[in-house]
C-alpha cells in the first residue's frame, strides 16, 4: 500500500456544492443505477445534454438523463418500463445537480 486514499479528493470536485442521495426505484437500471444505490451529486456542474441529473419535477425529486436538443427539454428514464418526462406548459422543473458517481453496496 503506497498511501491512503482520501475519498474527498478522489470523488468530490466542488466540496461546498456536493451532496449525497440514496436512490429509490428502478427507472435508471440500464444506466447502472439500482434501488438503494447512493449518488454523489454536484450542484456546481452545469447540466448538459446526456448527463444524469437530479431534478425536482412539480416538487418531486427524480434521477434521469437530461435531454436538451432543438428547444426540446425532457428527462429520459433508463428503463423501458418507465416513461420519459416531457414538459408541458405550467409544469415546473428545477435541476438540483449533476450525478458524478454511483456508490453501490456489495
Amino acid at each position: 500500500v503506497e498511501k491512503r486514499i482520501d475519498l474527498n479528493e478522489e470523488l468530490i470536485q466542488h466540496r461546498e456544492a456536493t451532496f449525497f442521495l440514496r436512490v429509490k426505484g428502478q427507472s435508471m437500471v440500464d444506466a447502472g443505477i439500482d434501488d438503494g444505490d447512493e449518488l454523489i451529486v454536484d450542484r456546481a456542474i452545469k447540466p448538459e445534454h446526456g448527463r444524469i441529473v437530479i431534478a425536482a419535477v412539480d416538487g418531486e425529486l427524480t434521477v434521469k438523463r437530461f435531454f436538451q436538443r432543438a428547444g426540446v427539454v425532457k428527462l429520459i428514464a433508463e428503463n423501458p418500463k418507465y416513461p420519459d418526462i416531457e414538459f408541458k406548459d405550467g409544469q415546473e422543473m428545477l435541476i438540483w445537480g449533476v450525478v458524478t458517481r454511483i456508490i453501490k453496496s456489495v
